[in-house]
């Protein structure tokens, strides 16, 4: 029985201990203590509950009045005597005051679900600040005040030459094809490039076309001066001059960029020496059916202000073409096309062509290349 007595005081002293963990025990004097541990050796489990002790509530195991208690106490030492497990009125008021603040709390800052309640509590500096007044006190341009304004000034024309301001040299074969339709098949080249920066260029342009056998019907080369005006728009202004047929020469002035949804448009107006006035638009556009295969309608429409038999146009819309191509680029600088184009000579332009035993009406199938480099 001495053997047991400590170890049934050791288990019930354990469910007291795991539930009071973490509580502050303030440490009595040490005489009271020493006192109390003399005169009972298990007062220091008062744990501040009903002046008598129940059986069935969770301190059941501290009642020493069992009839274990029938051996000396001194024989059953406890290691746990001189603590008092009762909380102090100071303890007591500490943790009440601990818990209403908790309760006071503002729970609205811990919803991480609200978008204006985490943003309120959201961390960093408030963008809205204003400036410093001293910000732009200094020098617009701070790497002066270093190495110098005359050194700075060759570093910044050298970045900007080596980051776009330079001349490039472009050309493209837009549609180098042949034509196959009822009666003469045919042959047709568009050709243009360009010499110059990103805002000044000297553009030039070849178009012709033929029958197979003979000498070309139409030829005419461009030599023009571009100057960008606004993003993606260059105004043309220049001289061109037509090889096949009766030799003339127009002076040119047109636009050429890309407008809206990614068309790509060419107009120009043309006045000869002559004095005849006339008129080009193309357009056309890439629709990209995978990486590689695209698709490209194109329109062009010629115009002219009067009848010009020595030329056979007519005035009003002398011509109209509409054509789509389809385009695999084996790379992006090289690309073998097939296609259908529909031409139409319209007015009196229908009439000088029937005088020319020509059909106003012509559908062609065609296929070539397309590159540029």
């Amino acid at each position: 029985m001495k053997a047991v007595l400590p170890l049934i005081a050791l288990l019930g002293a354990a469910p007291a201990m795991a539930q009071h963990h973490g509580h502050a025990m303030p440490t009595p004097s040490a005489a009271p203590a020493q006192t109390a541990a003399k005169a009972d050796p298990q007062a220091g489990h008062d744990m501040g509950g009903d002046p008598e002790p129940k059986a069935d509530g969770p301190h059941a195991a501290h009642d020493m009045q069992s009839s274990a208690s029938a051996e000396p106490p001194h024989e059953a030492a406890d290691p746990h005597a001189g603590h008092d497990m009762a909380p102090t009125s100071e303890t007591a008021n500490s943790v009440a005051d601990g818990m209403a603040g908790m309760e006071s709390m503002d729970h609205n800052i811990m919803d991480h679900g609200s978008g204006s309640d985490a943003q309120s509590i959201s961390p960093g500096p408030d963008m809205e600040t204003p400036a410093p007044p001293e910000a732009g006190s200094g020098p617009p341009r701070a790497a002066d005040a270093i190495w110098g304004a005359e050194a700075m000034a060759v570093s910044r024309e050298d970045l900007r030459r080596s980051h776009g301001d330079f001349p490039v040299f472009w050309v493209q074969g837009d549609r180098m094809e042949a034509q196959f339709r009822d009666g003469e098949d045919g042959y047709l080249w568009d050709l243009q490039g360009y010499y110059g920066g990103p805002t000044e260029r000297l553009w030039f342009k070849s178009e012709g076309e033929g029958a197979f056998g003979s000498k070309p019907e139409q030829a005419e080369l461009q030599a023009l001066y571009a100057k960008a005006f606004a993003p993606f728009w260059d105004f043309q202004a220049g001289v061109r001059h037509d090889f096949a047929g009766p030799d003339t020469t127009h002076a040119v002035i047109g636009v050429q960029g890309l407008a809206p949804y990614r068309f790509e448009v060419d107009a120009a107006l043309f006045l000869s020496q002559r004095g005849d006035f006339t008129a080009r638009i193309e357009a056309e556009l890439d629709q990209r059916i995978t990486q590689r295969l695209i698709l490209q309608p194109r329109a062009e429409l010629n115009l002219a202000a009067q009848d010009i038999p020595v030329l056979g146009i007519g005035a009003g819309f002398d011509q109209i073409e509409v054509g789509a191509r389809v385009r695999y680029e084996i790379r992006r600088e090289f690309a073998p096309y097939i296609g259908i184009e529909q031409s139409w000579r319209t007015g009196q332009g229908a009439d000088y062509a029937r005088l020319r035993g020509e059909d106003p009406s012509t559908t062609s199938f065609v296929a070539g290349i397309r590159f540029w480099f």
